[in-house]
């Protein structure tokens, strides 16, 4: 489950109670023609406040479901999610006129260094080079795509779903029309990090009702998780290095392009245990320490009025003779992620035994990868602290081995270069 704004309103608008109306009559529908019809009408209600640039009467229904429907809030967050990243678009040719369906697919990167991470426009020779791999290796046939000349990081992507919507339909038109596009100018900055996401953006198009994706097509749909991990194989294998190019002095991993927030979420999810390994690798190299001479202190953080909830944990590192937070990792929570874990089958698989394995929390995870990357002395506290954040430069703050919060400094005599990554 998602987790909405902070931002609150009290009162909803008319707009926003019609969204409430419809999610609710989605959610307590009691056939799927019904359901079809209500998602039909609340995803015209949806189109209707994007195209205008209605995210805050979207945020304020999304933030008063939170606290009083939890179905109903994530069929509304599915629903805007499916609006804003997608569309149908008519286009009108010798009189006539003929729809395409248009998704917009991120493919992430995941990307780790001791160094900076490069984002920004991507030269037109390596640009025309992803695209032709893009629509050989997982495109279905008759598709056309478009794919932004900017390499994005996190920092650089739609921030709400009305800029989501904007963008599909921009690279959506120039799918269709075949028209190039120009590099987004004023990107944000991106803050330093030792390990980040990328990603390219793509809109792909086709006749209305038809495959987008390889694995999509007639003749393939029988083995289509066979043919999805094919896909990912000869992405990766052909893609790789022409990346590197775009990423210079750091490991790629390339994840599956796939849907735009499915994507975001699923490279979310796989930064994270290469964040871990990229920190002890820079730690050890940096201070000419073998892992085992680092200390690990995993501590869980929330909001101050979220009752107990923990939405991340903080890793700090230390040396083992010392109790200075030299680095530190976020690890967020996303989905249905808590602090308790789930079983790693389900919790039915296995029959009553696999009710009695016990649960595989963060915390768990967290440590399989220090202990992996060599680190064997970790400390977890058992205190929850409020997601705090230094006040001069906005980096968070790490509880140390004592349980004391604290900025994450490396030592003098370190050498320079990386200091200030958090």
């Amino acid at each position: 489950m998602r987790r909405p704004s902070k931002d609150s309103s009290q009162k909803l608008s008319a707009e926003s109670q019609r969204l409430v109306t419809y999610a609710n009559a989605v959610g307590q529908a009691a056939s799927r023609i019904e359901e079809r019809t209500w998602e039909l009408s609340l995803d015209a209600q949806l189109q209707k406040l994007l195209k205008t640039g209605h995210q805050d009467t979207i945020d304020a229904t999304l933030n008063q479901l939170f606290k009083e429907d939890l179905n109903a809030y994530d069929i509304l967050m599915d629903s805007v999610e499916a609006v804003s990243e997608s569309a149908t678009i008519q286009i009108e040719t010798d009189g006539v006129s003929k729809a395409y369906d248009v998704l917009l697919v991120a493919a992430p990167i995941l990307a780790w260094t001791r160094f900076a991470i490069a984002s920004g426009a991507i030269p037109a020779d390596i640009l025309s080079t992803l695209s032709a791999h893009f629509g050989a290796h997982l495109l279905a046939d008759g598709t056309r795509m478009a794919m932004a000349p900017t390499l994005y990081s996190i920092d650089q992507l739609p921030r709400s779903h009305v800029e989501t919507y904007g963008k599909v339909h921009k690279l959506g038109q120039a799918a269709i029309k075949g028209t190039a596009l120009k590099a987004d100018s004023k990107t944000p900055e991106t803050a330093p990090f030792l390990a980040d996401t990328r990603y390219l953006l793509a809109a792909v198009a086709a006749p209305a009702g038809s495959a987008l994706f390889r694995w999509q097509m007639p003749g393939l749909q029988a083995n289509y998780a066979a043919e999805r991990a094919s896909a990912l194989e000869q992405w990766r294998n052909q893609v790789t290095p022409t990346v590197s190019r775009l990423l210079p002095g750091c490991g790629v991993e390339l994840l599956l392009p796939e849907a735009y927030y499915m994507a975001c979420r699923e490279a979310d999810k796989q930064i994270r245990p290469v964040s871990i390994r990229a920190a002890v690798h820079y730690l050890t190299h940096t201070l000419g320490l073998e892992p085992a001479g680092l200390r690990a202190v995993i501590a869980g953080f929330g909001e101050e009025s979220a009752d107990g909830q923990i939405d991340e944990y903080r890793v700090a590192f230390t040396q083992r003779n010392s109790n200075d937070v030299m680095y530190g990792v976020v690890w967020p929570l996303y989905g249905q992620e808590d602090e308790d874990g789930t079983p790693p089958e389900g919790p039915l698989q296995g029959g009553f035994s696999g009710l009695q394995q016990r649960p595989v929390t963060p915390v768990d995870e967290i440590t399989a990868q220090l202990n992996a990357a060599g680190v064997t002395q970790v400390k977890k506290i058992s205190e929850r602290y409020v997601a705090e954040f230094c006040d001069d430069c906005g980096a968070p703050l790490f509880a140390d081995p004592l349980g004391e919060l604290a900025h994450a400094e490396m030592p003098e005599d370190a050498p320079s270069g990386t200091e200030h990554f958090h």
